[in-house]
């Protein structure tokens, strides 16, 4: 399979350190606030790359951290007047709920930085002595000028540092130069969290956290290093800088792989603009299931544009493929009670829906009689072996679906080919993290009891003469995916 990498700009064949293996790191949040959709579109595509490596074969450890120390969580906690280890804990455990709730489950270990404080000083500490940084009376810095290849992720000139969250402070060197520890001992940051070090107390800079981190668990060189696409200049070249300069070891990783801009209808999402939408503020309004289908319908790289419309189109395709999977579970079942099934078939089908599933392995999807189905297979694993292409792969399933619903009501499938389709789909809602053989709580008992009250108005309007207001809900209802036959 190949992958993209950032740094040469082409899709490479994906090779790894060790046989098998895969260590995998995202820059993970800075809990100062509840998580936004931005961050959701990013997590959902690094769970279904990990998902589709395992499902590959590999055994791949995914460590992400959590930004628990840092300017934006020190200034929020002084505006509520809480600790900001409180503000930090709460916003923390917020945020992994909110993962848990978009299936997004696939982090082996989320590694605060508070927790590795040895380990940042440790860091620093051997850059100091090997002259990539130096010390002044408010901290210790990277001197930008002694790493040769800084930048050589993005490819930007090393003066646009000064854009770019850097620190105005006469005792550097250079104003290029970023900090990787902060003095923090004056009347002025009075109540602000510091720790011991060899240069005073104080916390770490933006960047040195990570590599500390992925050293520790990783060691200082691994397969892939994910974020977004806003991440790479400077924070990724600074990583690279780093690490490179305290192991001596080229290159930091494998593969940089980044993940597109999210756009609210058309534009850059911020509070400003009161287009700012939090992971819990959409669920609000649609499934957890959508919103991952939605994120998954556009290739991890490409800019993704958040839209009503399309968040609409995206919970019809889900309802489209779980109610093919309803048809094909009834037209099983009808061959099962019918007597027209194996014994060993039949011995299955008599098993709970969970074992069923663990079951379907014993009915290989790949090469069956089934040629409609077998050009769906291909194209998916074409697609997703061609760097996680996922609107490709999805884009296969439906002119298959189309194709086997005829099938299916013509009884042109064998009933061992539609346990393989059934196979097929279990393990795609496994990569996709979207369970799509769970179909019975599509419509919850609360929808189909409002479904039953917009029936009861539409037939009262419809007795009242007034088919034109009757005839707009049913149209927009049929907008929503919702079938209406009067």
């Amino acid at each position: 399979m190949k992958i993209y990498s950032t740094m040469s700009r082409e899709k490479e064949d994906l090779k790894t350190l060790f046989k098998d293996k895969i260590k995998l790191f995202v820059c993970g949040p800075t809990v100062y606030d509840d998580a936004h959709i931005g961050h959701g579109r990013t997590y959902i595509s690094f769970d279904m790359i990990k998902r589709y490596l395992e499902f590959k074969g590999y055994s791949v450890f995914y460590l992400q951290n959590i930004t628990d120390v840092d300017d934006k969580i020190i200034n929020r906690s002084k505006e509520r007047n809480i600790e900001s280890s409180q503000l930090a804990r709460k916003y923390e455990k917020r945020f992994i709920e909110d993962m848990a709730t978009l299936n997004v489950t696939s982090v082996n270990y989320f590694a605060r930085a508070t927790d590795h404080m040895d380990e940042i000083i440790d860091q620093i500490q051997r850059l100091v002595d090997k002259g990539f940084a130096y010390v002044t009376e408010t901290g210790v810095y990277f001197e930008v000028s002694k790493f040769d290849e800084f930048g050589k992720l993005s490819n930007r000139n090393i003066e646009e540092l000064e854009t770019h969250r850097i620190d105005v402070d006469d005792s550097k060197r250079s104003s290029n130069d970023f900090a990787l520890w902060k003095n923090r001992e004056g009347e002025e940051f009075a109540g602000e969290p510091v720790w011991d070090s060899p240069w005073g107390k104080g916390r770490p800079g933006w960047h040195i956290e990570d590599t500390a981190i992925t050293e520790k668990y990783f060691g200082a060189q691994y397969d892939i290093h994910g974020g977004g696409l806003d991440l790479i200049f400077p924070h990724h070249d600074a990583e690279i800088a780093q690490i490179e300069a305290v192991s001596g070891k080229s290159p930091l990783v494998q593969y940089w792989m980044h993940t597109g801009f999210l756009n609210v209808s058309g534009e850059k999402m911020s509070k400003s603009l009161g287009n700012f939408i939090t992971i819990r503020e959409l669920l609000k309004e649609y499934s957890p299931e959508t919103f991952r289908f939605f994120v998954l319908l556009t290739h991890y790289r490409s800019p993704i544009d958040f839209s009503e419309v399309s968040l609409h189109q995206a919970e019809r395709n889900v309802s489209r493929i779980k109610n093919y999977i309803e048809a094909l579970d009834e037209a099983i079942a009808a061959e099962y009670e019918k007597g027209n099934v194996s014994d060993n078939i039949a011995e299955i089908l008599s098993l709970d829906e969970s074992e069923i599933r663990e079951e379907l392995l014993e009915f290989n999807y790949h090469g069956t009689a089934y040629e409609a189905f077998d050009e769906c297979v291909d194209q998916f694993f074409t697609s997703m072996d061609d760097d996680f292409s996922t609107p490709k792969a999805i884009a296969a399933i439906f002119p298959f679906i189309k194709q086997s619903n005829k099938d299916l009501e013509e009884r042109k499938i064998s009933i061992e080919d539609m346990l393989a389709v059934k196979h097929f789909f279990a393990d795609v809602s496994e990569i996709l993290g979207i369970d799509f053989l769970d179909y019975k709580d599509e419509t919850s008992a609360n929808d189909e009891a409002l479904l039953e009250i917009i029936a009861d108005v539409r037939a009262k309007l419809r007795a009242e003469k007034k088919y034109d207001l009757s005839d707009d809900i049913r149209d927009k209802l049929v907008q929503l995916g919702i079938e209406v036959s009067d």
